[in-house]
């Protein structure tokens, strides 16, 4: 619940709030260092390209060393698992878009190879609506289709394309094998998915201790995310179907745990009313017990009150017996259900189409002018054409943030990290010193990573070395030039009316995150006895919720040319979110009652009154009729 706003004092004068989107570009997120992601850059690109260098194969160690660089903008916090997805998909979509490039660039004249250009913009757009991973690949795919058709690479397309797919494999490899500091005492295979289980049960604590307060709406998102995220660690790709190891097992159990604790601490969030302050001690007692992987110690006694404390008694108790098996675990994971048909439908929906056209429609005029200028001289010697597409592809990502924050961060990053590496350029000796230079710049990706201008930056100064070491002059004023004219063109083409309805992406996440609260309303109110179900329902319909959400304030961010599109809507996401609390309060009461009270009742039939009259008015399509009345309310035979 957000706080009214301080009236200003006499003889003050209030500042003015700048725009959504200038403050976005400023905006950084904040946490500790990852030492663990700043070792693996150090040790990534700048050896690669030592090892180039010193084989006499120059251009694959600069292809390998743009491929690890790559990989660490997607090297984020998480399990080792869920990494192997996260880093290698990408990896694989780069390295066929450097062979679609170079293939590209040698066989076809301008004209050709821009409608080619033009092609894989529309396709990678249209998948990274699928999700973060399909977004990450679908941006690998068209940087490394610019650089393969715009790069004088030496070699044919397979061995350049293995040579990418090195540099990425070798960055996995570390993060696969180097531990994360503080693990080593356990097993530190897992220490990314105990880590992450953990937060979920402080997230569950931090809920009750929020409680009846203005906090709680926040704490409760928190906890989603929480969830999210262990469910992801714990989910990543396996040789075998189950978790073969005692240790993995017995996190999966963990995490089945607290499931139903977040649901018991939801409810008791959805009534208002504080509870005992020791309420909270239990899950942090669990919270450290999975971070030692030990057992937990003795937890707080019961407050049996109302349904939802008792439900949260029940849950710490079997948590309890959970955590006191020494060898036992959970096979079976509660897993996101999303299939091939689920993902094609999200590529082709509207928001995938709309994000493909605008991307293709910027790649592909970026590419023709790249070629444009590089044929008529601009680019004086310089062979390469490839920063400007590449520079489009960074700024028409729209989960890097608002259009015009993302161009603003892009040119003030590029400038600042061109006019770093002139003088660099100018001290250090050729190539030990511009190697040394590729691998600090490697070791700050984690860090820059927080603010898009200051990974820009970063990323400007490693590139620039990269392709200097390559033999290419010190060409830091005519990349600015590049930079700002790739700025312009996302600009003004990304703000171009566009065929159909605009704000499709928003539109598109608000219809699934719908769909999935009726469909978990829908099995509550039958009263169903599978609560792996239910549980599995839930979760999709808070994970939707908070795809939705997170669209909803980019897009609510933009210039008011685009922002207009998806006005309202943030209205249709919180009733929504109000709908899946209270059809999770219902849950928990079914449980301890059997039946429904009036004002459980009341509330779900006027908040799917208001989801039915957001729809009219906004447009948006209906996510599924009412539920029926299955359930019984009190007094009911």
């Amino acid at each position: 619940m957000s706080r009214p706003a301080a009236r200003g004092r006499p003889g003050r004068r209030t500042a003015a709030a700048p725009p959504p989107w200038l403050a976005h570009a400023f905006r950084s997120q904040r946490g500790p260092v990852p030492w663990s992601a700043v070792t693996r850059g150090a040790l990534a690109a700048g050896p690669l390209l030592l090892t180039g260098v010193l084989s006499g194969l120059l251009g694959y160690g600069v292809l390998a060393a743009i491929a690890a660089m790559l990989a660490g903008i997607n090297d984020r916090p998480g399990s080792r698992r869920a990494s192997v997805k996260r880093l290698g998909v990408p990896a694989l979509a780069g390295a066929l878009g450097l062979l679609a490039g170079m293939y590209g660039g040698q066989e076809l004249s301008a004209v050709p190879l821009t409608l080619l250009l033009t092609v894989l913009g529309l396709a990678a757009g249209c998948v990274s609506a699928v999700g973060p991973v399909a977004s990450a690949a679908g941006t690998q795919l068209l940087v490394t289709a610019a650089v393969g058709a715009g790069m004088a690479l030496t070699g044919s397309g397979l061995p350049a394309a293995l040579a990418f797919l090195a540099g990425a494999a070798w960055l996995l490899l570390l993060r696969l094998a180097l531990p994360t500091p503080g693990s080593l005492a356990g097993d530190f295979r897992f220490d990314g998915e105990r880590e992450a289980v953990a937060d979920v049960y402080d997230a569950v604590a931090a809920l009750l201790d929020a409680v009846g307060t203005d906090t709680g709406t926040a704490r409760r998102a928190a906890l989603t995310a929480a969830l999210d995220h262990a469910q992801d660690a714990l989910a990543g790709p396996r040789l075998r179907r189950y978790a073969s190891s005692a240790a993995e097992r017995r996190l999966h159990a963990r995490f089945t745990a607290a499931l139903p604790l977040a649901e018991a601490a939801t409810a008791l969030f959805w009534a208002g009313e504080p509870v005992p302050a020791r309420a909270a001690r239990g899950p942090r007692l669990l919270a450290a017990a999975v971070r030692g992987d030990t057992g937990t110690a003795p937890l707080p006694a019961p407050s049996r009150t109302t349904p939802a404390l008792r439900a949260l008694d029940e849950a710490l108790l079997r948590a309890a017996e959970a955590f006191d098996r020494a060898r036992g675990g959970e096979r079976r994971l509660l897993t996101r259900r999303r299939d091939a048909g689920s993902a094609l439908r999200a590529a082709l929906g509207a928001g995938g189409r709309e994000y493909g056209l605008r991307v293709a429609l910027c790649f592909g005029a970026s590419s023709a002018v790249a070629q444009a200028l590089h044929h008529t001289g601009w680019y004086g010697h310089h062979q390469h054409w490839y920063w400007l597409p590449a520079t489009a592809v960074f700024l028409v990502k729209p989960d890097l943030g608002p259009m015009a924050s993302r161009v603003l961060s892009r040119a003030a990053g590029t400038v600042l990290g061109a006019l770093v590496f002139a003088g660099f350029a100018a001290l250090l000796p050729r190539p030990e010193g511009l190697i040394a230079l590729v691998a600090v710049c490697g070791a700050l990706v984690p860090v820059a990573t927080r603010n898009f201008g200051a990974l820009t930056a970063v990323i400007t100064v490693l590139v620039l070395a990269l392709v200097m070491v390559g033999g290419e002059p010190q060409a830091s004023v005519s990349r600015i030039g590049e930079t700002l004219l790739a700025c312009a063109i996302v600009l003004i083409v990304g703000h171009l009316p566009m065929p159909g309805e605009r704000g499709g992406g928003v539109r598109g996440r608000l219809a699934a995150a719908g769909t999935a609260a009726h469909a978990y309303l829908v099995h509550v109110l039958s009263e169903s006895g599978d609560r792996a179900e239910r549980w599995a329902l839930r979760r999709e319909a808070y994970r939707t919720l908070a795809e939705a959400r997170t669209a909803i304030a980019v897009a609510a961010a933009e210039l008011p040319a685009l922002a207009r599109h998806t006005e309202g809507t943030d209205a249709v996401a919180a009733v929504l979110e109000r709908l899946v609390d209270t059809t999770t309060a219902c849950a928990v009461h079914l449980d301890d009652a059997g039946h429904l009270t009036p004002e459980h009742t009341r509330r779900l039939q006027e908040l799917l009154n208001e989801v039915v009259e957001f729809e009219k008015r906004l447009g948006l399509p209906a996510a599924a009729p009412p539920p029926p009345r299955a359930a019984r309310t009190s007094g009911t035979p």
